[in-house]
């Protein structure tokens, strides 16, 4: 016959007890390895460079206003560790660590002073008749700050709701404040951690290069050894906590029932197993994302990517006597002398010869814009972002990529000039500006996506030559013709019926798409073997070729 009992954690075999607290703390890790990994794979990088650039144009006072934010968060007792965690990426360990300490602490501080001088009447209404709290009131009445400092390592009350009723109790604000900074630190530190590990996951896997895997290993290697000193310091405060007090004996009464052979068998195994599942479930994702990593990027391309653009025609082509002109010889000699045929990029020699560079840009802001004719001003911006983005790699060099320049100071940055006019709408741009709303929203002309050049290896070949009206069509034609046969960029495997594609389709697929069916029938027009297939019936599989970030440096060249 089964019949319910109720046991005290004391109560428990000692053996089933540690199996379960093992099997949790498995479980733990299990899920974290397996968030490193979609995190490897998924644009975390993007979206905490976004985060980052924000706090980064803060300067100084960054990390002062994201510790005010946790602080606020404290105060309205939201759920900390996603700040935690993003400190840990944005600020890295140790200033992160800083960050947080400070603003949890204050937090913690701020919470305590409503507690015990503004809302004290409501808090005790709220807390006050409950049982765990009347044993944590005795502890800490007895213990004092000892007890503070025990509670805080223990996961036995939670982090916001013991800021409110230490104000109750009779502790005094400093002991209360100093015991919680303290004892806060270690857990702080773990979630500061898996912030940072997360982050040199997201860019180290992904971004390879020498020591890529072997640092982020080194970092994991380290987390696994800070979740072990969290687990110990846990367990010890249980146990002092145990044998101090009465609130674990309040907090963690159980159901059990017996089974068939009469054993008492606890009903949260059922929680333990569904912790468990749950666990190796994000595991597997993680492998999966990691073993087919072009799926969850194509998904996530689809749903965030560079903004969507209707392309336009928005400057007439006049004809050729009427057509105004921009003399480009001065970027043309740059890069007829600095760049080899294949778009390799000789940086320290162009370093030692950035006057004629600057020269060039400085001679774009007095270009006269609305003289020129639709192919003059296309050519106009191409060269401009090019030579652009030279100079933004020399101001940072020797870099090993470009997004290893703080993305305040890179795409998003309005520091280039440009020519002014009534059409032009000339002004101070960032790279992006350039990108999405002078060229695409005003050319029909997706081939701009093999010209303009972002000093990555995965990006199109940079030319060697500068662009003109005259010759831009010859030009974008030998672009698209140079991009579609190199494996960089394009691979068409004909016994597996795929096609590898540059990953400027999957983030532009509209832009090819305003002069194609499809991305596919897009590149089926540059590639006569693969509309010679398409063209039988066959419609191969596409796949994304990983995107390089290292430097289009000569040093680089394969």
């Amino acid at each position: 016959m089964n019949q319910a009992i109720t046991h005290t954690h004391a109560d428990r075999g000692g053996e089933a007890d540690r199996w379960t607290v093992w099997v949790r703390w498995a479980s733990v890790f299990a899920a974290v390895v397996g968030l490193l990994l979609v995190m490897s794979v998924l644009p975390v990088g993007e979206a905490i460079e976004r985060l980052e650039s924000w706090i980064t144009s803060l300067g100084v006072w960054g990390p002062a206003v994201f510790a005010a934010l946790y602080v606020v968060a404290t105060v309205l007792m939201l759920p900390g560790w996603a700040l935690t965690l993003a400190a840990g990426a944005i600020f890295g360990l140790w200033i992160g660590l800083a960050t947080v300490s400070v603003g949890s602490t204050t937090g913690a501080a701020g919470a305590f002073l409503i507690s015990r001088y503004l809302a004290r009447d409501k808090i005790t209404r709220r807390f006050g008749g409950h049982p765990k709290f009347r044993a944590i009131d005795r502890a800490v009445g007895e213990g004092g700050w000892k007890i503070v400092a025990m509670l805080r390592l223990s996961p036995v009350v939670p982090f916001n709701v013991q800021n409110y009723l230490y104000g109750l109790t009779a502790i005094r604000f400093w002991p209360a404040v100093l015991a919680s900074w303290v004892a806060m630190l270690p857990g702080t530190f773990l979630y500061v951690y898996l912030g940072y590990a997360g982050r040199q996951a997201a860019g180290g896997i992904t971004g390879g290069g020498p020591g890529g895997v072997g640092r982020v290993a080194m970092i994991g290697v380290g987390m696994v050894a800070t979740l072990i000193l969290i687990f110990y310091l846990t367990r010890l405060s249980t146990r002092a906590i145990r044998s101090h007090t009465q609130v674990l004996d309040l907090t963690e009464e159980i159901d059990v029932t017996e089974n068939r052979q009469g054993q008492k068998k606890p009903i949260g195994k059922w929680g333990v197993i569904a912790m468990t599942g749950l666990a190796v479930v994000v595991l597997g994702a993680g492998v999966y994302a990691r073993i087919h990593p072009q799926m969850i990027t194509g998904l996530l391309s689809a749903l965030a990517g560079p903004p969507a653009v209707a392309m336009t025609e928005a400057y007439d082509k006049p004809a050729a006597d009427q057509e105004g002109v921009f003399d480009h010889s001065p970027f043309d000699a740059i890069l007829s002398k600095h760049v080899d045929a294949d778009g390799w990029v000789d940086y320290g020699a162009l370093a030692e010869d950035a006057e004629g560079l600057d020269t060039y840009i400085a001679s774009l802001a007095d270009a006269p814009f609305d003289a020129l004719g639709r192919d003059e001003k296309l050519a106009y911006l191409i060269n401009a972002y090019n030579a652009f983005t030279l100079r933004l790699i020399l101001d940072h060099y020797p870099i090993k990529s470009i997004k290893d320049i703080p993305s305040a100071k890179r795409w998003d940055a309005k520091r280039w000039g440009l020519a002014g006019g009534n059409s032009g709408g000339g002004g101070t741009y960032s790279l992006n500006q350039i990108e999405h709303e002078l060229i695409r929203p005003k050319f029909v002309e997706p081939r701009i996506h093999f010209a303009l050049v972002c000093a990555a290896y995965s990006c199109p070949k940079l030319r060697n030559e500068a662009y003109t009206g005259e010759q831009l069509e010859a030009q974008l034609r030998d672009q698209a013709v140079y991009t579609h046969t190199h494996d960089r960029w394009f691979r068409f495997d004909q016994a597996k019926d795929t096609v590898y594609l540059t990953a400027l389709y999957n983030w532009y697929g509209g832009d090819f798409e305003s002069v194609a069916d499809s991305v596919l029938d897009y590149v089926a027009d540059q590639v006569p073997d693969l509309r010679a297939s398409m063209d039988s019936g066959r419609v191969p599989k596409v796949r994304w070729l990983d995107y390089d970030w290292k430097l289009n440096d000569v040093h680089n060249a394969p």
